[in-house]
């Protein structure tokens, strides 16, 4: 069986110099853009709920007065 396109001269992507310069380009351009929306993300979350603990750590969830509002706050995340 042989083939009745001629083989593409170029690199292995099949795609010209111009060509890859261009999906690059894109590439680039769109792997910022994706970067900076989840900074923006990561931010407004973190400003939100910081997951990180303060410096009481989690203790005031072993606290029982604290127990009801934190199922309170964890409740009205959820509805």
């Amino acid at each position: 069986m042989s083939s009745s396109v001629p083989p593409r001269e170029g690199s292995l992507s099949g795609l010209t110099e111009t060509e890859a310069k261009e999906f690059h380009k894109i590439f680039v351009a769109s792997f910022i853009a994706f970067t900076l929306i989840a900074i923006v993300a990561h931010f407004l979350v973190w400003s939100w709920r910081p997951w990180i603990p303060g410096p009481n750590g989690y203790s005031m969830l072993m606290d029982p007065g604290h127990a009801k509002a934190v199922l309170g706050l964890t409740t009205s995340m959820f509805s």
